[in-house]
């Protein structure tokens, strides 16, 4: 019976152990991480608007559903490197996720888990908030949102599964930190420079890269596929391969073609206005209908 309690490695394998060393069983703990992960990008969120707001001409000149916008890709970006960090550690580097990749579980892979499902919690919120007050509604970004949320309050609720899946759909954020300079560079009329059009291509690969590991998170999946038969929830394989499936055919080759026209021709397609021309400190008076 695999269970929370052998989740962690020996201090050997685990340098963060003193950090992260904590009563993971407990659903007082489950919930202050949570609520900590939840409000911490709550906090970068209003950070982004404060700074924003006192040091950029651009940011002052845009429409309040844009401005949300921004402090959301700022949000996303921070996010997006904690991910990238985690992902990372769990697909080359941590010797107990690698060696059971189905019931592996640590307590650093457990903080993550739990910050993470409270930043998604973070994220559907400000989402539905913002549709609500803009009177906007945008389903495939709720679809995306949806199997966020509901995939990783899986992984708390049925909690011997492993962590090895979830921390490479973490890794799977690579590409925010650079969709966030992307965008707030395009906003800002600099779409021009050399350091718009380096991001861009680093971002275009990120998104190749994220093609890639759903690949191998199919191949994962397929060498256990047994034990997911036997061990894995319903609710929870119905949460995860559905999810997976859109994101390996539909969202991954949608966004890498449409990143890569936006590096040909440089437009804001979020707010349907072309950028071309909008210095710094100016606004975006061209309203140019965008497909």
């Amino acid at each position: 019976m695999h269970s929370v309690d052998k989740m962690k490695a020996p201090p050997s394998a685990d340098v963060s152990e003193s950090i992260f060393d904590m009563n993971y069983l407990s659903w007082q703990v489950r919930g202050k991480l949570i609520a900590a992960g939840f409000l911490f990008y709550v906090g970068v969120f209003i950070f982004s608007h404060i700074l924003s707001l006192a040091l950029s001409l651009t940011y002052r000149s845009l429409a309040a559903k844009e401005r949300v916008f921004w402090n959301l890709a700022v949000s996303r970006g921070a996010f997006g490197i904690q991910s990238l960090v985690a992902g990372l550690w769990a697909l080359l580097k941590d010797p107990v996720l690698q060696a059971d990749r189905m019931f592996g579980q640590q307590s650093w892979s457990w903080f993550n888990v739990l910050t993470a499902f409270g930043f998604f919690m973070f994220e559907n919120a400000a989402l539905h908030g913002s549709n609500v007050v803009f009177r906007s509604f945008d389903a495939t970004l709720a679809v995306h949102h949806f199997f966020a949320v509901s995939g990783f309050g899986s992984v708390v609720v049925w909690d011997t599964v492993g962590h090895y899946l979830p921390m490479l759909v973490l890794l799977l954020e690579m590409s925010t930190p650079f969709t966030c300079v992307s965008w707030i560079l395009l906003k800002a009329g600099l779409s021009h420079m050399r350091l718009w059009k380096v991001n861009q291509w680093l971002m275009i690969h990120m998104f190749h890269c994220r093609m890639v590991l759903t690949y191998h998170m199919w191949w994962v999946c397929w060498q256990h596929l047994d034990t997911i038969q036997r061990h894995v929830p319903t609710p929870q394989a119905a949460l995860f391969f559905p999810g997976l499936l859109l994101l390996t055919f539909i969202i991954n080759p949608y966004w890498t073609r449409k990143k890569t026209l936006q590096l040909l021709n440089p437009v804001d397609w979020n707010f349907a206005t072309d950028t071309k021309g909008v210095a710094n400190g100016g606004t975006n008076a061209v309203g140019k209908k965008t497909t």
